[in-house]
């Protein structure tokens, strides 16, 4: 057991080497990867999964937008007609 808490004691009085040479480690397998074709694939699958949602959020947004647009206009002709009958009965009153 003493063996074991002696070589961790020595790893750790280097461990910026360590952390280094994890770096390099890292940056080589992760270069590896990212050229790899299946990692392509997906990132390109997911890229176009993206992409149509974000053209199926557009279509939903322009819906809602000139549903809103609709409301509004209706709501005014609906105030128009409150005023036009409210004039017509003011003038009946005379």
């Amino acid at each position: 057991m003493d063996k074991g808490n002696e070589y961790i004691d020595k790893v750790m009085k280097h461990k910026h080497a360590l952390i280094f040479a994890g770096g390099i480690a890292t940056a080589i397998i992760g270069k590896k990867l990212l050229e790899s074709k299946t990692v392509k694939e997906t990132c390109t699958r997911g890229m176009a999964t993206v992409l149509s949602a974000k053209k199926d959020a557009e279509e939903c947004f322009q819906d809602m937008k000139e549903d809103a647009e609709e409301m509004v206009i209706d709501a005014n002709a609906d105030v128009k007609k409150e005023i036009y009958i409210e004039d017509e009965d003011d003038e009946d009153d005379e």
